[in-house]
């Protein structure tokens, strides 16, 4: 592992520490490092979307109606209602 230096505000520091407190982290450096996945994760989804809704804009025109779009996604992910 490498070390990191990082500068937070008294209000960051104190939002930190309230969560070691709360018991879900024992440090610092596991809250960070949890930060750093979250963000990694979100930004790989992201990524995954962005792709898609381009795939879906270039491949054109669909002959579907939006009602039949829904429905097909519905399934696809299996979502209720």
């Amino acid at each position: 592992m490498l070390r990191k230096t990082i500068t937070v505000t008294q209000q960051q520091d104190a939002w930190i520490k309230s969560q070691i407190k709360s018991g879900q982290y024992g440090n610092d450096s596991e809250y960070m490092r949890d930060l750093v996945r979250k963000d990694q994760e979100h930004k790989q989804k992201l990524s995954a979307l962005r792709s898609a809704l381009k795939e879906g804009e270039d491949s054109g025109i669909s002959a579907l109606s939006m009602n039949d779009i829904l429905v097909k996604a519905k399934k696809k992910f299996d979502i209720d209602g």
